[in-house]
């Protein structure tokens, strides 16, 4: 009788290191090795421009020139980016959120290529997916499974999942952390915000050295799948029975392993191309759960791109990789609903002096510079129905980077609970306008956001 595959022995088995796990190495190719890849990136874009250069002095066609540089590019940054995971494909992925704030013909190539981020990567090697398993779970492991695919279902930065069946029947998806997640992440963004000036070009108008930072932050609760479970089974419970939105039910968990139920649909990036009536239900709910998050469950879930979302077959939005929460138990800020109530009258001095009163103005401002600066935030909230587009999008991230606004960000102190919120928003109004929707979008903050209400 042949052995299962995983109890087969294996030339080439992964370090051991105390405690039975298998030692952090595999992932990281160490913090020299990973910040020379990263640095090829920059370096790539320089050497390409100056071949193009010496070729446009030949003759070259220029556009074509610099097509080619972007495909390039764009393949570039995919491959490093992917094949590194960690911090670095993390950077990607929130790269690729925000690539509806690029001008078309720059923001094509990377589109398909970053795309591809938000779902997979090269695969970590079966024998290294068994050997944590096997650490995480016992020697047993397979007991727990009727079934177990060996090959990925998709890759993330800290993890990929595999597809699987329960001992119960149920099919599963099994997540399970690439060895050494935890170090290739700090040694990812740390070299990431020391190379921010070489690496903004590939995003412009992105603060690429803050958002490091604040990835930074995060890393202890995005690594421990312990934390996670915790979060996805609040919000499972919570959204039992919705009619709207499925949370999957975790079945077992470790610190590095996590099996919860299968969720059955496509990408909510792949809405893009549905025909409209569906594209904006499909949004729609994507919106109506960011909101309904913290009202109904307490959580925020606060990594929007869409590679998180999947529209089930019966049109349900399920939900997926709560590694990133805010957690609220009285729901969404009523400061927050007023300070927004107060930017929607359109008063700019009002504003001011709400906004000071609350004690999110520090300093002397001027009036119409922060009613401008904040106005992309409000500006789908003071109409029936907003149409988000491309091309608005990459309208208000240049007023909001428009260097007579820049003095005005620094101005504004937002506390602590608001920073994943503001994340949240300004990525979900991104993906809003990657899918070309049109929402009544006052109607959700009317139902979920306290303060917004006249009655509140």
């Amino acid at each position: 009788m042949t052995p299962p595959e995983d109890e087969r022995p294996q030339p080439r088995r992964a370090p051991r290191a105390a405690g039975g796990r298998p030692a952090s190495q595999p992932l990281a190719r160490g913090a020299l090795g990973r910040g020379a890849r990263l640095l090829s990136i920059p370096l790539g874009l320089a050497g390409r421009r100056t071949a193009g250069l010496g070729r446009r002095i030949g003759g070259a066609d220029s556009q074509e020139l610099s097509e080619e540089m972007r495909r390039q590019t764009a393949q570039q940054v995919f491959t490093v980016l992917g094949e590194l995971k960690g911090g670095a494909m993390k950077m990607g992925q929130a790269m690729s959120l925000f690539e509806a704030v690029l001008p078309d013909d720059v923001a094509e190539p990377y589109r398909v290529h970053l795309k591809r981020l938000q779902d997979s990567a090269p695969p970590m090697p079966a024998s290294r997916v068994q050997a944590v398993l096997r650490a995480e779970l016992g020697p047993q492991w397979r007991a727990r499974f009727r079934s177990f695919d060996n090959r990925p279902a998709a890759s993330a930065s800290i993890g990929q999942v595999h597809r699987g069946v329960w001992e119960d029947g149920r099919a599963v998806a099994v997540k399970v952390q690439y060895p050494g997640a935890d170090e290739a992440l700090r040694s990812d963004l740390k070299q990431m915000s020391r190379l921010a000036s070489l690496v903004a070009p590939l995003a412009p108008g992105m603060d690429v050295r803050s958002l490091a930072a604040e990835l930074t932050e995060r890393i202890a609760e995005e690594v421990d799948y312990e934390l996670e479970a915790a979060s996805q089974q609040q919000a499972a419970v919570g959204f039992e029975g919705d009619p709207e939105f499925l949370v999957p039910h975790v079945l077992q968990h470790t610190s590095r392993v996590m099996v919860s139920e299968w969720v059955e649909g496509v990408s909510l990036a792949t809405v893009a191309d549905w025909p409209e009536d569906e594209r904006n239900e499909a949004a729609l709910r994507y919106v109506r759960f960011l909101f309904a998050g913290p009202s109904r469950v307490g959580l925020l879930h606060a990594d929007p791109h869409p590679g998180n979302f999947k529209v089930l077959p019966d049109g349900r939005l399920g939900v997926i990789d709560f590694g990133l929460v805010a957690r609220l138990p009285d729901g969404l800020p009523a400061d927050m609903g007023r300070l927004l109530r107060l930017c929607a009258s359109g008063d700019a001095a009002t504003v001011t002096a709400g906004l000071r009163d609350l004690g999110f103005v520090t300093g002397d401002v001027d009036p119409q510079e922060l009613f401008d600066y904040l106005s992309p935030f409000v500006e789908p909230a003071r109409v029936e129905e907003f149409h988000f587009t491309r091309e608005w999008m990459r309208e208000q991230f240049a007023r909001v980077n428009a260097s007579r606004t820049s003095d005005v960000a620094r101005r504004l102190a937002l506390p602590p609970s608001y920073l994943l919120i503001h994340r949240v928003w300004m990525g979900g109004i991104a993906v809003l306008s990657q899918l070309d929707a049109s929402e009544r979008f006052a109607d959700v903050l009317e139902e979920f956001l306290p303060g917004w209400s006249l009655q509140d």
